[in-house]
């Protein structure tokens, strides 16, 4: 985990309530797609987590909702604006226990940190397919990017308003040629992979955070291994561990 101060490098929104923030600094806390950051917001007590859309040598991204007065005040930041940030925070994807043909399924904010993991297992040679989930057409983005980079993009919305009709559990019971999966939404979404899948796989939990490093102890939660805190010793955990 590291500290810093980072300038905003581009901010916009993408869909409704969604903005996608690219901050230039020191990136060298990243390790593995999947981990989050903590954003301090002038005005606000708790820090924002964030999971991390792509990084490289000297930017990174989130994409982020807006869902209250704390990320309001974020999508309102410009361009040359600066943020204090804690980074590299979280355990990330393990991408070696992928197999050939891995299954990424997102839901709705969940599905940005899946775009470096994405992106990770094509350059490693294999060949990720993408299920990316939303409730309407204009909850909708990054789906031109994951397709660039996928062997396959499939869509669904809840409403059937775009692509393919329903939920991602129903998109994945028509694929059966896949090695393993890596999951990452809403834990209902997230119970109902695990209960439609036959395979092994990852799942990354969205958990409130008072703190992010492991201090107050407020996003724990129950595996076979014991209390595991979803800031640290998550928020990836394997399908084998969890306990509903």
């Amino acid at each position: 985990m590291k500290q810093g101060i980072y300038t905003i490098a581009d901010h916009f929104r993408l869909a409704k309530d969604i903005y996608k923030l690219t901050l230039l600094g020191d990136t060298s806390a990243f390790t593995a797609p999947g981990q989050f950051v903590n954003i301090k917001i002038d005005g606000f007590y708790l820090r924002r987590p964030m999971s991390v859309h792509h990084y490289d040598k000297n930017t990174f991204s989130v994409i982020y909702k807006v869902v209250g007065d704390g990320t309001r005040a974020l999508s309102r930041l410009e361009r040359g604006s600066t943020l204090d940030l804690l980074t590299g925070l979280g355990n990330g994807f393990d991408s070696s226990k992928s197999g050939e043909k891995p299954v990424l399924i997102g839901g709705g904010s969940g599905i940005p940190p899946l775009y470096q993991l994405c992106l990770q297992l094509k350059n490693e040679g294999k060949k990720p397919s993408v299920i990316l989930g939303f409730n309407t057409e204009a909850d909708m983005f990054c789906i031109d990017e994951f397709a660039r980079i996928a062997y396959e993009v499939r869509v669904c919305t809840a409403d059937g308003s775009f692509g393919e009709s329903g939920f991602v559990t129903d998109v994945l019971k028509t694929m059966t040629d896949y090695t393993y999966f890596y999951a990452c939404g809403p834990e209902a979404m997230l119970h109902a992979v695990y209960e439609g899948t036959a395979v092994s796989g990852q799942l990354s939990f969205e958990e409130r955070m008072g703190c992010g490093f492991g201090a107050c102890m407020g996003c724990s939660c129950k595996t076979k291994y014991g209390n595991k805190r979803i800031c640290v010793d998550g928020p990836v955990l394997e399908k084998e561990e969890i306990i509903w």
